[in-house]
């Protein structure tokens, strides 16, 4: 999954409350595109675990 946001702050508190609703493969860290306003950040979601299995 892919969350673009306005900062970091906010994409990492996305992938906090997806944290909290499945399995996920956390992302350390976003990325910028030179020229492009905000962030991005790419994560790996399995819908079919629950949190912490």
């Amino acid at each position: 999954m892919e969350v673009a946001a306005a900062d970091d702050e906010t994409a990492l508190a996305v992938q906090e409350l997806l944290a909290a609703r499945c399995a996920i493969a956390a992302a350390d860290r976003t990325t910028r595109e030179p020229g492009e306003p905000g962030v991005r950040l790419r994560c790996f979601l399995d819908l079919r675990q629950e949190p912490g299995s």
